[in-house]
Order: C-alpha cells, then sequence, then structure tokens
C-alpha cells in the first residue's frame, strides 16, 4: 500500500485530494472521495457562506463525522472572508486555497486546528506560503483544467520540492496510476485531481458535462482568459472558441470579462452545449469511463503502486 507522510497527518488510506472545483465539488461528491479514504473538498468559489455551510453539512452527514474533507477558498471571491470566518467556526480539518494570498485568515485557521494547504503555482508563492504556516503544498500545473499558470506539472513539482521542507501534492495532468507515480518520483507526497472526478457517479454536473470529457481527446482543451490576466483552461465548444477570438478582437475588457458571467453554471447546472464553459484539464482525453468515486481512487491508487513496483526494471 502506499505511504505518505499526507496519509498520517489527516488520517487518509490514500495521499489524493479531490481538486476543489467551482460549483462541482459540493458536499455529496467531497463525502463520496472522504468515504473512499482520500480528501474530499468542498468548493467555496464565488459562493456566500450560507451555501458553502449546507454542503459542509452534507458531507459531515455522509461521512457520519467519521472522515475527514476540506473546503476550498477562491480568495478572490467576494465572500473570502465570510467562508474563511465559517471555516475557522466549523473547524474543518483542511482548507484549501487559490487565487491569492491566505496570509490574513492563517492565525484564527491554525487557532481552529485546521490544516492550511495552499494551491500554488511558483517556487516564490511556495516560499512565501512555507513562512506563512501552511502545513503542505499543492504545486498545480498548467495542465489543470479552472485557473490555470503557466508552468507545466513537470517542471513545476520538483522546483517547488526544492525550495520548501513541507509535504508536496502534484496537480495538473493526473487522471491514472502512471502519472501519480510520476509525481511522487518527482518528490511530491501526493496527487490532486480534478477532472477524473467530473465524471464521478456522485459528481452533480449535467450529463452533457459528463459525455463531453469521455469524448474528449488530447487536443480537446483551450487556454481562454490571459487578456486579463486569469487564463482558465476548458474544453473547446462554441462558447470557448467565441471568446478566443474575441480576447483578439477590439472588444473592451469589460465586455470581455461579461462575455464570461453565468457561463459556468450554464454547463455545469443545464448542460447548455452553445453557451456554457466545460472546465477540465488536458487528461480529459485519458477519462473513459463513469464510476464511483472511491472506485476511481483504488484505481489510481493500485495502478501507481504496480508502476512502483516495477521500478527496478530500470536500474541494473
Amino acid at each position: 500500500m502506499l505511504n505518505s507522510c499526507l496519509c498520517s497527518m489527516l488520517g487518509l488510506r490514500y495521499p489524493i485530494f479531490q481538486g476543489g472545483m467551482a460549483w462541482i465539488a459540493d458536499g455529496r461528491l467531497a463525502a463520496a472521495v472522504s468515504n473512499g479514504g482520500c480528501l474530499g473538498i468542498v468548493a467555496a468559489g464565488n459562493a456566500p457562506a450560507d451555501y458553502v455551510a449546507g454542503q459542509i453539512d452534507i458531507a459531515m452527514e455522509l461521512t457520519k463525522g467519521e472522515k475527514p474533507f476540506g473546503v476550498n477558498i477562491m480568495l478572490m471571491s467576494p465572500f473570502a472572508d465570510e467562508v474563511a470566518a465559517l471555516c475557522a467556526e466549523r473547524k474543518v480539518a483542511v482548507v484549501t486555497t487559490g487565487a491569492g494570498n491566505p496570509a490574513k485568515y492563517m492565525d484564527s485557521w491554525q487557532a481552529a486546528g485546521i490544516k492550511v494547504i495552499p494551491v500554488v503555482a511558483s517556487t516564490a508563492m511556495a516560499k512565501l506560503m512555507s513562512r506563512a504556516g501552511a502545513s503542505a503544498l499543492i504545486a498545480e500545473g498548467g495542465e489543470s483544467g479552472g485557473h490555470v499558470g503557466d508552468t507545466s506539472t513537470m517542471a513545476l513539482v520538483p522546483q517547488v520540492c526544492d525550495v520548501t521542507e513541507l509535504p508536496v501534492l502534484a496537480a495538473g495532468g493526473i487522471a491514472d496510476g502512471r502519472q501519480m507515480a510520476a509525481a511522487l518520483m518527482l518528490g511530491a507526497c501526493g496527487v490532486q485531481m480534478g477532472t477524473r472526478f467530473l465524471v464521478a457517479e456522485e459528481c452533480c454536473v449535467h450529463q452533457n458535462y459528463k459525455d463531453k470529457v469521455l469524448k474528449a481527446n488530447d487536443l480537446a482543451t483551450i487556454v481562454t482568459g490571459k487578456r486579463l490576466g486569469h487564463p482558465v483552461r476548458s474544453l473547446k465548444t462554441p462558447f470557448a472558441r467565441d471568446y478566443f477570438k474575441a480576447e483578439y478582437s477590439q472588444i473592451s475588457d469589460e465586455e470581455l470579462e461579461n462575455m464570461g458571467v453565468g457561463a459556468l453554471r450554464k454547463a455545469v447546472q443545464e448542460g447548455n452545449l452553445q453557451e456554457g464553459c466545460f472546465l477540465a484539464g488536458q487528461v480529459a482525453g485519458m477519462v473513459k469511463k463513469a464510476q464511483p468515486a472511491a472506485e476511481i481512487l483504488r484505481e489510481v491508487a493500485e495502478g501507481a503502486e504496480d508502476v512502483l513496483k516495477g521500478a527496478a526494471q530500470w536500474v541494473k
């Protein structure tokens, strides 16, 4: 069985986190992952605290309060302050953060016994979060779905591992045991996956969303939003192609920003194939079947074990 410091730190069977996907990673999905022996995460996204509280309640009920789960806070959200306070009040096991610096919340979270594990896309941010008192780091490469950085996972993970003594999880471009094994060989102590869980039976997204992931190939994604300074990776759709073209037109930044309002909701809730933004990573082309979350976790972990057991064949 895979053995990692993250397992002992958080009481996990496998060192795998489920990514905090806005409007997708709800209490039901988080609970399914946690009950499968890994760390499920409720995504706060741009939602207010009452929504997040409801999802925490669902996760708590479905795990019977016996399994750890986390909350992901997007620090650019207008509700970040109230969600941060909610997490401290509810003493969730883990908070992961993205899109900003969580330093102003660290004292209250640590006082509540919360493990703070920020997502970082650079060594500079890794150093900053290490000094701020993080418990671990998630090094996320540009292969991931949703908001992305420029550096690939293969290049980013070992560089982050070199500048911190904290445990590091690898994220971006990970969907099977081979990729998990590779991440561990780069120095990571575990992995975070998002795209693979889009087709989990417990995932709430519209069936059209799942079908697009299942039909994706290696060239199925596109990055938009670079002009506005927050690039996003999604599946190629009429919306994504139109947005990409608009970035290189004379349209104002305000008009461009408004083009994306509500597009993720249209994909997640309505399955709108024309106007929806279907976030997914480059590994979407490797996701070929719908499964229960626990089965996904077991398949990935056991696949990594098999690869690692065979690694000695390369050393003479």
